[in-house]
């Protein structure tokens, strides 16, 4: 299972979806692959914003390493599950998504039961870091819920 996380510009939210998630997997000796990507390139190249880092690094993780990316073609071919953190980069990545991979792309807020939002609010201007954490984290912990007994791991 190859799972991507997108936001905006893969600087905050989508860097911290996957290291929980990958941290989720490690716990669970799951082997799946977890990547993250943002729907524009402002950020290319860059590493996550200080304060993501910080916040993942407060429960445990690091993306300290995790390199900021737009997302390409490949990616709808590649991943199996496209997790998408709000309603506009939703729209966004339907729109570049091939017609065969667009019943792959959901809000990642949709696997969270009884969310108190719809999607993962950007931290970036108001320092809501925190916040976007233990969203993505009920998100992640009910995605694997979900998956984890009902799909074969694939070959890496």
């Amino acid at each position: 299972m190859k799972v991507l996380m997108v936001c905006l510009g893969n600087t905050c939210r989508s860097p911290m979806a996957q290291g929980v998630l990958e941290q989720k997997l490690n716990e669970r000796g799951l082997s799946w692959k977890v990547d993250s990507a943002g729907t524009n390139g402002y950020h290319d190249g860059e590493s996550p914003d200080p304060r993501a880092i910080k916040c993942a690094a407060t429960h445990g993780i690091d993306i300290s390493n995790q390199i900021s990316r737009k997302i390409t073609p490949d990616d709808f071919l590649d991943a199996d599950l496209i997790c998408v953190m709000d309603d506009m980069n939703y729209h966004t990545v339907t729109k570049l998504a091939p017609p065969y991979s667009r019943d792959k792309v959901y809000l990642l807020m949709d696997f969270a039961p009884d969310p108190p939002f719809s999607f993962v609010p950007d931290p970036y201007y108001d320092n809501s870091f925190e916040r976007s954490y233990e969203l993505i984290n009920l998100a992640c912990e009910a995605l694997l819920t979900k998956y984890n007994g009902s799909v074969k791991e694939l070959e890496v």
